[in-house]
């Protein structure tokens, strides 16, 4: 039953947005995210968020988790995940969803539309630098922690390219003690070492459920 789940789940993921990329890299356009990003600042206007917090940010696996912050209510959490964003997108914005908001923690998930778009472990690993060094640059003290790119099962076919840039990124942060790299692949998998189709709401994106594995590996991290 796992196995017709799982494979089902592969054949609906080209019906997605962030499908099976085209046989050459696309530049992401983050004009396209301007109405979302102006959103955000409107609603600081009117309910200015708690300085000094924790900002989740980065793509849709992040703006579908519409309730993190009731999964730390012990500390003051925003989330400023939009789409289907990808890293250089993300940067774009780092300036106007992060920076104004002076958080103690940075939780970024991003990366996995990028290779999805025929980006290269290796440029996933740069922009991720970019993304440290611009936060690092205004707010040197601010921990950024890194939720690993889990596989899900309408990615299966990019395993290989998933693992090589988790792997990129984890020796970064082991080299850094204001980086984590916070491992999540394991939570999100079955017995035989399949994406868990129970733990996905589509072929790509977590259900509450496992979000809530998120959560439970992020907390005793919080506290540190």
């Amino acid at each position: 039953m796992r196995a017709m789940l799982t494979a089902a789940m592969i054949l609906a993921a080209p019906a997605l947005l962030a499908q099976e990329p085209d046989a050459k890299p696309k530049t992401p356009d983050p004009k396209r995210w301007e109405k979302t990003i102006a959103a955000f600042e409107e609603k600081d206007k009117t309910s200015p968020p708690t300085p000094g917090g924790i900002v989740f940010t980065g793509s849709s696996s992040i703006a579908r988790w519409r309730d993190v912050a009731k999964a730390f209510p012990e500390y003051p959490v925003l989330n400023r995940g939009f789409g289907g964003s990808q890293l250089p997108e993300v940067n774009s914005y780092v300036e106007r969803i992060v920076i104004p908001y002076k958080p103690r923690i940075v939780v970024l998930y991003c990366g996995s539309n990028d290779l999805a778009s025929k980006r290269t472990p290796e440029q996933v690993l740069e922009e991720f630098r970019r993304f440290v060094k611009t936060i690092h640059g205004k707010l040197p003290e601010t921990r950024i922690f890194y939720l690993s790119i889990h596989l899900p099962p309408g990615r299966v076919k990019q395993k290989e390219a998933i693992t090589k840039a988790n792997d990129l990124i984890k020796a970064d942060c082991d080299k850094d003690p204001k980086l984590k790299f916070v491992d999540i692949r394991d939570t999100m998998l079955g017995t035989d070492g399949l994406p868990d189709p129970t733990l996905y709401a589509d072929p790509l994106h977590p259900t509450p459920a496992a979000y809530e594995r998120w959560a439970e590996r992020l907390r005793p991290l919080f506290k540190q």
